[in-house]
């Protein structure tokens, strides 16, 4: 039986650059990090950018790369409090120190910001997720682009691991508001000057902003894990939860050896209320492998799964880059449909919504990756964008 292989992968590639000068592992670069830098990954306690074995969560290159010199202050990155860990992360693989920042709340719920370093003439990256709090998260997001703005950055870009509001995209009905368009002009409007996002629910977000737009994949840190798994490709079966995740699906099942795709037609009666109808495709004997951009209360992917266990799937395995987990979606993903939950750390999880089944994976270095092409401009000798799944 073959082995499951990744198929146009362009990570896997970067193992064959001639043009790697020194490599530091990020381990001797991390001994900073604290031990609330933790995450569980199948009910074990793990370190960060690690899988439940211990191993590295992407592929051994981006382990590896050239430490940032001191003597190149113009890049600066700061964190807002959404997801302080994951900023720490990256700015441990890049080799740099968070900068300096004051974020407090005022008695009646307003936001303070305060740098608290000069950034004149620099390269501000702003980490921070607009996830749940959404509304407390994009206010704080916002004041710290004025921050930037009005200490005189020469470059503001935010790096949004997960962008709130995408899924109002569209109008679906009359009356509606297309709130990602809102969000996108606030962001514009306060001072950004280019967006870092991770997997948005839907391509036509970009078009959205009126400034430059990084849109990050998460697929290859998923897709390496899986490959590391002793799954037979002649077994394998990739799943899209609903007809609007097949072009997702599709490219998924492409990389994991071109493996079949199966559709689950659902019908929605209305917000986070689904309702599966059909399956498209063949299950039975199988491996299935559900992929979606985001778990929020799991109500899809989990009537999908147990539409696919009806249908004879031997296991069935969900992989998604946003873990929003609004309740009941714990109790929904723990009832055993799922051999595995894979997520990413874009969204924080709270150590009580750790259950035996979740796999947590860091998107640290692919973000911090990312960011030493955009702010060298893809410099030193690096393979294209498309190596790292950016647009």
């Amino acid at each position: 039986m073959a082995s499951l292989a990744l198929s146009g992968i362009g990570l896997l590639h970067l193992r064959k650059s001639p043009h790697s000068v020194a490599k530091v592992p990020a381990a001797i670069r991390c001994s900073k990090l604290s031990e609330s830098l933790k995450y569980k990954d199948n009910g074990k306690s793990t370190a960060v950018g690690r899988d439940y074995n211990g191993q590295a969560a992407l592929p051994d290159v981006f382990l590896e790369r050239i430490p940032a010199q001191k003597s190149d202050t113009r890049l600066r990155i700061f964190s807002g409090t959404a997801n302080i860990p994951l900023a720490q992360e990256i700015a441990c693989y890049m080799g740099l120190e968070l900068g300096n920042i004051k974020i407090k709340r005022f008695a009646d719920g307003e936001i303070y910001v305060q740098l608290q370093e000069s950034v004149r003439g620099c390269d501000v990256y702003l980490v921070q997720p607009t996830c749940p709090p959404a509304n407390e998260n994009l206010m704080e997001l916002l004041i710290m682009i004025d921050a930037c703005r009005r200490a005189s950055a020469k470059n503001i870009t935010t790096v949004i691991p997960y962008f709130g509001y995408a899924r109002a995209d569209r109008k679906t009905q009359g009356r509606e508001s297309i709130a990602a368009k809102l969000v996108a002009n606030l962001i514009t409007e306060a001072g950004a000057d280019r967006v870092l996002a991770c997997d948005l629910h839907s391509g036509q977000s970009i078009g959205y902003f009126d400034i430059p737009v990084d849109h990050v994949h998460g697929q290859p840190v998923i897709l390496d894990y899986l490959a590391s798994k002793t799954i037979s490709s002649d077994d394998l079966v990739v799943v899209s939860p609903d007809v609007g995740g097949v072009a997702r699906a599709r490219a998924f099942a492409k990389k994991l050896s071109d493996a079949p795709l199966a559709i689950v037609d659902k019908r929605r009666q209305g917000h986070n209320v689904a309702e599966v109808m059909n399956l498209i495709g063949d299950v039975r004997g199988k491996v299935a492998v559900m992929v979606d951009d985001m778990i929020d209360t799991a109500g899809t992917i989990s009537k999908g799964a147990a539409l696919l266990h009806q249908e004879g799937a031997r296991e069935v395995y969900a992989c998604s880059t946003h873990a929003v987990f609004s309740p009941p979606a714990i109790e929904r993903l723990s009832s055993g449909l799922f051999q595995e939950v894979i997520i990413t750390n874009t969204i924080p999880v709270a150590e009580k919504n750790y259950f035996p089944q979740l796999t947590i994976l860091s998107m640290a270095n692919l973000l911090g990756e990312t960011i030493w092409r955009v702010h060298d401009d893809c410099a030193g000798g690096f393979e294209p964008y498309s190596s790292l799944g950016i647009d």
